[in-house]
Parts: structure tokens; C-alpha cells; sequence
């Protein structure tokens, strides 16, 4: 600013004669003005030609190439490039030679897209490594600025490694490689996982030559899923099996290790051809089977999580690696079947005893009900044979009822020993499951743990008093409460039921009774073992005919067997017999028919009977 101040105007400069052109120069002003144009170089619209930067700031790049003027290029078409300077050769498009305002118009864009598919199939038919902007995350991965081109960087190939934050990556120079293009779509796919790959494929070789089973080595964690730990050894990576872990059980892997930790891990197997290899993490430390308490015997009480549920039972994990099983038949004393998830739950801490234990094979088994007392070992004092209780109905069978006195025992009521007189067909019929039922020991099985229950026994066997209500050939009155193809069931009183054959159930009438109806029965079969009553209506008005057809029968044969006898009685005397004897004649007469009279009123009788009948 100060030289400014120290300039001074020429005084004797004639304006004038420059303004209006009249000779200052000693030259015609055309012929300056091609001398001048002379030393400027010629662009064309449509050109590419090359340029230098001659200028930088944040929003504009000037560039010079030769023209009277100089073009001004928005920065953000060299964000591909930044390391841009000045005095760098750069391409650029002559869109125009001058604009509106007499500007020269420059585009390095259009220059770089014009050549930039010739460069992409030339870098991708060399293997070139070439140099690529990164603009914006898209679905799947990112959006490459390659030579003023978009190309596609799958999130595969940005890293050997998973990428957790793709957002880091934007607005970053990489170097790519051009791995695919689709000519037809001009599509372009490049890769930087390739440039890294390559690089490690020599350090593979080298790890992989020094690979030693056994091995122990330090890595890093580089993927978790759930079947497994990637772990990067330094160029080459391993996989941890979740089996290969823990000696405990793991759900999951994120469990045991963490992304980016430092772990030790021993080389289990590996494959050359495949480039696999399998780590162990639990192999550095030793079977908890083998640091299992010495002492420890069947018998001993433990305490452990819950580590796995079954309809079987439940694993208990007494020490990191070493489990147990509890049968589900060992978490109660009682007899019928449950489900272990009736008792326990994955996570409770439970006690249990040693029930077997195998340290060769590394198994145990345990048991929980153990802990308390088996209610059989004394079944036959607390619970001697009839003895009256209550027990609870758990389940039916066609042939009798499963009740449970108290956890742990249990006992069978037999259908027979339901009712005394009662024809039980179901258990069903008499009781439900959840109820409680009165019940006396008859018979205990301790060695089998079966007790056999009884319910009529509570009272008295009332067939004795039955028998003789109801003897052979009486007659008595009944209900019809139930019928079968057999024949009917029918009540005789409130609780003694009969049996009527259907052959023995016809009406007088001939008509066959139904449910309900109240008639007369003859008693034909009483069977006290048995506990059967055979029944017969047809009886009760059929042998009172065949009663009164015998006794007629029987008249008419003492009648017969009369006549015939005093007949003989006259053919005899006739043989003796003179005519003095007429007198005996009148006399054999008069005592026929002195018989005769004595028959008639017999049979007026009876002719009166009908008749009221």
C-alpha cells in the first residue's frame, strides 16, 4: 500500500491520443492486436485442452491455459483430488471462449467424464490401482467419484475386516480397483478390500507355512456370530466354535468375548487348501472335570444353576463345565408323570444329591427328592392295612380309579371295590378326577409301592340282608332304569339292582316294557359271589297258567281214574251176579250218580272264577 502512495501520474502522458488511438504506439492498432493474438493460444468449444492451476481458494480453482483470459472451475469438482495446488496440470472442456461477461468458460468435470470411461476399462483391463472420492452412503454400500464417473463400493469390499460405521468413510480419497463393469448400463463397481487382500495373500502364506497344531497365538476379534468368533491372527483369520468357547454351556459368544478384544487361543485344526482354520479358547484352561473336588461321592448334597430344561428333566451346572442331570422321576416321590417344568426353571438355584457319579465318562446324575424322606419307608406303620382316609382322585382307567393319599403315594381303588351293589361300568360314573374320595387300605405292595384301595368296604357288605329280602321265586316290584340289547336293568330297591333277560321281559299283552315303568318281577337267580340278581317278568303271569292247566289236568285225571275204577267194579259183579241181585244193580246206580252230583258244583265253581276274572 505504501509503494501505491509513492506512485506519481506523468504529467506529459497524452490521454488523449491514447483514448482515440492516434498513433502512440507507432504501430496501427491492428497490427498490435495481432501481434498480440499471436502470442495467445487457440481454444476451441468443445475442446479438451490442458490447463495449469494458477490459483486456489475454497470455493474457486483459476486456471490458465495460454487464453487471454483465465477460467474460474468451482472447487467442488476437484473434491476427487485434495491435494490439488497450484501449478498443477489439470484437463479441462472449453465450454465457451467467452461467456456473457467475456469470461472464459472451463469445465475439468466434462474433460474428466469425456476420457473417464476409456480410463475405467483401462484400469480395470491392467489391474490399476487408481484413486477414487467417496460421496455418499447408499443402500448397500457407498458412491465412488472415479474419474468424474459413480461408481458403486459394495460394503463387502470396502475391508477385509466387518464395517461397523460406514459414515466414517465419506468424503474420503481411497484407492480402489476397478473390479466389474456392466457395458451396457455403464455401470462401474470398484473395491478396496481387493488392494488389501493382495497384500495380505503373501502374509497368509507366510502364517500358514508356520502353522503348528497345538499352537498358541494371540488375535483379535474381529466378527461375532452366533454360531462362532472370527479371530484375526495377524493377516489370517480363525474361527472360534461357540463348542470351543467355554467349558460351560453359552447361549451366544457375546457372552464370553467382546469386538477388537486381545485373546489367547490354541490352533486346533487348519487347512492349507481352504485356508480354515479352527481355534479352541477353553483348550488353555483345564477339563473342570479334571479340577472336580476329589472327594466329592454319591451321596454328597451340591448346589447349582439350572442351566437347560427337558420334558425329561433339567441339567444343573454344580461348576463352570461340569453338569448334572435330575431326572424328572427324581424331583418328587410321587408316581404319576409330570414335567420337569412343573418343579424348576432355566436360572434357579437348586440343592440336590449325588445320585451317580462317573468321572471316566463325565456324567452325573442327581436328585432333588432325596432331600426329604420317602414317604414308603414307613408306609406300612403310618398307613397299616384298614386304615380309613381321604385321598384325592388323579386319573380313571376302565378298570378303577388312581387316588393319591399324600405326595409320594399312591393307590388304586379296584371298579369292583367302588359299591357293594351298584354296577359301576366307569369310574367315571361314580366319581370325578380332582375330587375326594373315602377310601380304606385292603392291601399294601412296598417293594412295588402300590397300595390297593377300597371305597364299598367302608360299610358293611349288605348282601347278606339282601338275600334274604330276596329269595328265589318272590315276587316284587321294580323300575326299569336302564335297557340293553341283553335285557334291562332294573332297581328293586335304593341300592340293589337286577338283571331281566329281554327274552323274560314281554308284557302279558305281548307288549315289551321301556325305561321307567314299574311292574313285577320274579326273582329266578340270586347269586351272592357274584352279586347277581336275574329277574323275569314273563314269570310273574306265566306260571300262575301252567299252575291252573295242571290242576285241571289233574281233576280231569282223578275224574277219569274214579269212573275208571267203579266200572271195573260192576264188570266184576256182573260176572256174579243173578237175577236176585238186581238190587245190587240199583244200588251201583244210585252211588254214580251220587259222584256225578259231587263233580257238578266243582266245576260250577270254577267256571264262577273265570267268570269274575
Amino acid at each position: 500500500m505504501e509503494a501505491n502512495n509513492n506512485v506519481v501520474a506523468n504529467e506529459n502522458f497524452d490521454w488523449n491520443a491514447f483514448e482515440n488511438d492516434l498513433g502512440v504506439y507507432g504501430q496501427s492498432k491492428d497490427e498490435i492486436a495481432a501481434a498480440y493474438d499471436k502470442t495467445l493460444s487457440n481454444v476451441n468449444v468443445g475442446e479438451v485442452v490442458e490447463g495449469t492451476v494458477t490459483g486456489l481458494s475454497k470455493r474457486e480453482v483459476i486456471v490458465n491455459v495460454g487464453y487471454k483470459s483465465e477460467a474460474i472451475i468451482p472447487v467442488s469438482e476437484f473434491r476427487y483430488n485434495p491435494d490439488l495446488k497450484v501449478g498443477d496440470k489439470i484437463e479441462v472442456y472449453v465450454e465457451s471462449a467467452e461467456d456473457r461477461n467475456g469470461q472464459l468458460a472451463l469445465s475439468h468435470k466434462k474433460a474428466r467424464q469425456l476420457k473417464s470411461w476409456d480410463r475405467v476399462n483401462e484400469a480395470l483391463e491392467n489391474d490399476e490401482i487408481i484413486k477414487g472420492y467417496i460421496k455418499c452412503r447408499t443402500k448397500g454400500g457407498m458412491i465412488v467419484d472415479v474419474f468424474g464417473i459413480e461408481a458403486f463400493l459394495p460394503g463387502s469390499q470396502i475391508d477385509v475386516k466387518p464395517i461397523r460405521d460406514y459414515d466414517v468413510y465419506v468424503d474420503k480419497t481411497m484407492e480402489f480397483k476397478v473390479v466389474k463393469i456392466n457395458q451396457e448400463f455403464r455401470n462401474v463397481v470398484v473395491s478396496h478390500k481387493a488392494l488389501i487382500e493382495a497384500e495380505l495373500e503373501a502374509q497368509k502364506q507366510v502364517i500358514m507355512s508356520k502353522l503348528e497344531k497345538g499352537q498358541i497365538l494371540e488375535g483379535t476379534v474381529k466378527n461375532i456370530t452366533s454360531y462362532g468368533v472370527f479371530v484375526d491372527l495377524g493377516g489370517v483369520d480363525g474361527l472360534i466354535h461357540i463348542t470351543d468357547l467355554s467349558w460351560g454351556r453359552v447361549s451366544h459368544p457375546e457372552e464370553v468375548v467382546a469386538l477388537d478384544q486381545k485373546i489367547r487361543v490354541v490352533i486346533l485344526d487348519f487347512d492349507d487348501a481352504k485356508k480354515r482354520i479352527a481355534l479352541g479358547l477353553k483348550q488353555l484352561t483345564p477339563h473342570p472335570w479334571d479340577a472336580l473336588d476329589q472327594n466329592l461321592k454319591v451321596g454328597d448334597k451340591v448346589k447349582g444353576k439350572v442351566v437347560v430344561m427337558a420334558d425329561y428333566g433339567a441339567f444343573v451346572e454344580i461348576a463352570t463345565g461340569v453338569e448334572g442331570l435330575i431326572h424328572v422321576s427324581e424331583m418328587s416321590w410321587s408316581q404319576h408323570l409330570r414335567s420337569a417344568q412343573e418343579f424348576m426353571k432355566v436360572g434357579d438355584e437348586v440343592e440336590a444329591v449325588i445320585l451317580t457319579l462317573d468321572r471316566d465318562e463325565r456324567k452325573m446324575s442327581l436328585g432333588i427328592k432325596q432331600l426329604s424322606a420317602d414317604p414308603w419307608a414307613e408306609i406300612e406303620t403310618k398307613y397299616p392295612v384298614g386304615t380309613k382316609t381321604t385321598a384325592k382322585v388323579r386319573n380313571f382307567t376302565n378298570f378303577g380309579v388312581f387316588v393319591e393319599i399324600e405326595e409320594g403315594i399312591d393307590g388304586l381303588i379296584h371298579i369292583s371295590d367302588l359299591s357293594w351293589t351298584k354296577k359301576v361300568k366307569h369310574p367315571g360314573e361314580f366319581t370325578q378326577v380332582g375330587a375326594d374320595i373315602e377310601v380304606v387300605v385292603l392291601e399294601i405292595d412296598k417293594d412295588n409301592r402300590r397300595l390297593s384301595l377300597g371305597h364299598k368296604q367302608l360299610e358293611e357288605n349288605p348282601w347278606a340282608g339282601i338275600e334274604s329280602k330276596f329269595p328265589l321265586d318272590s315276587v316284587h316290584e321294580g323300575t326299569i332304569t336302564e335297557m340293553t340289547d341283553k335285557g334291562a336293568v332294573v332297581s328293586l330297591d335304593e341300592n340293589v339292582e337286577g338283571f331281566c333277560p329281554t327274552r323274560q321281559l314281554t308284557k302279558e299283552d305281548g307288549s315289551v316294557p321301556k325305561v321307567g315303568d314299574k311292574i313285577e318281577f320274579k326273582i329266578l337267580e340270586f347269586s351272592k359271589a357274584t352279586k347277581r340278581i336275574t329277574l323275569s317278568h314273563l314269570r310273574t303271569y306265566d306260571d300262575v297258567r301252567k299252575a291252573e292247566a295242571a290242576a285241571e289236568k289233574a281233576e280231569k285225571r282223578a275224574a277219569a281214574d274214579a269212573t275208571k275204577s267203579t266200572v271195573k267194579k260192576i264188570n266184576a259183579s256182573v260176572e256174579k251176579t243173578t237175577l236176585g241181585d238186581i238190587a245190587g244193580l240199583a244200588a251201583l246206580k244210585s252211588a254214580m250218580e251220587a259222584a256225578e252230583a259231587k263233580k257238578a258244583p266243582a266245576k260250577k265253581s270254577k267256571k264262577e272264577e273265570t267268570a269274575e276274572e
